[in-house]
């Protein structure tokens, strides 16, 4: 699982923008959370971490990943 940090998200619908960039990416083989309360996302599968922190700022978002 790869876990990231997600800020700037305030409503549901930068959830699911966030959600969808993550899902887009190659090697995300499900996108398990994106919460913005809790700032986190987190998806399974061997993704490169920086695709997914460029794929959540593509969206306007800033995103880090978690060890």
């Amino acid at each position: 699982m790869i876990r990231l940090t997600v800020s700037g998200m305030t409503c549901g619908h930068c959830e699911k923008a966030v959600q969808q960039a993550l899902a887009a990416v190659p090697g995300v083989e499900r996108v398990l959370e994106v919460d913005r309360e809790k700032q986190l996302a987190a998806v399974e599968g061997s993704a490169d971490v920086q695709a997914l922190v460029a794929a959540v700022a593509a969206e306007g978002y800033q995103a880090e990943a978690l060890p």
